[in-house]
């Protein structure tokens, strides 16, 4: 299996040279392969969600390198870590974030647009994955005509629009009841493993995690299996 995402030696202290200092990571190391699903699991306030904003370079750690399908992003251009956000990692949050002025497929539209695609190939790209969670019928609706499991899917497809090679998902079913979250997981686990990218989940739910390929679990600052 080919890499797509390598983090070592992940240090991250916030007010650091402060009496309020909090080390949140301590050499973390993390190794993701393409095809592989794989869960971070802690406790609130460990860290997952910075690691999870280092992994996708919206934050800067203090020390260690981020390597994403081959190219490292430390010490990278600003254009050229947004060019690596844009073309090779997607994102769900826990609220999906979708614009709500308009439709589902303009949702997913809108970011193939803005790396460049043509209005033809994204929709029928957005037409693709929307089809794929079974909302076809729905790709005309506005969110606020949406359920939150439905508005979830979207936010997963939206992801997904440019074909990344990593996904980072932050509790991305938190937001959403037992039945409705297993139905939302069971369709984004089908579509990541189809595309073959690399995908790292972060979850309370534990029962969820042990559907995915391993476990870490974020502890002290590190990265341990499970």
């Amino acid at each position: 299996m080919s890499e797509v995402l390598r983090l070592s030696g992940i240090t991250k202290t916030y007010n650091p040279g402060k009496p309020n200092a909090v080390e949140v990571l301590r050499g973390a190391e993390l190794t993701l392969n393409a095809g592989e699903v794989v869960a971070l699991v802690a406790p609130s306030g460990a860290g997952k969600s910075t690691l999870l904003h280092i992994a996708g370079l919206l934050e800067s750690p203090d020390a260690g390198t981020v390597t994403v399908a081959g190219d490292s992003a430390i010490g990278a251009s600003d254009r050229k870590r947004t060019a690596l956000r844009r073309d090779r990692i997607g994102f769900i949050y826990q609220f999906h974030h979708l614009l709500p002025e308009f439709s589902a497929a303009e949702n997913v539209i809108l970011p193939q647009r803005a790396a460049g695609q043509g209005v033809g190939a994204a929709r029928a790209r957005a037409d693709e994955l929307l089809s794929a969670v079974g909302l076809a019928a729905r790709a005309e609706h506005r969110p606020g005509e949406l359920s939150g499991g439905e508005q979830q899917r979207v936010a997963f497809c939206r992801a997904l629009a440019n074909r990344p090679q990593v996904l980072l998902a932050d509790e991305p079913t938190g937001n959403l009841d037992p039945a409705t979250s297993d139905v939302v997981f069971a369709a984004m686990l089908d579509m990541v493993r189809g595309s073959g990218l690399g995908a790292l989940i972060a979850t309370h739910n534990m029962e969820l995690a042990a559907r995915m390929d391993r476990i870490l679990h974020l502890s002290e600052g590190r990265l341990v299996p499970a």
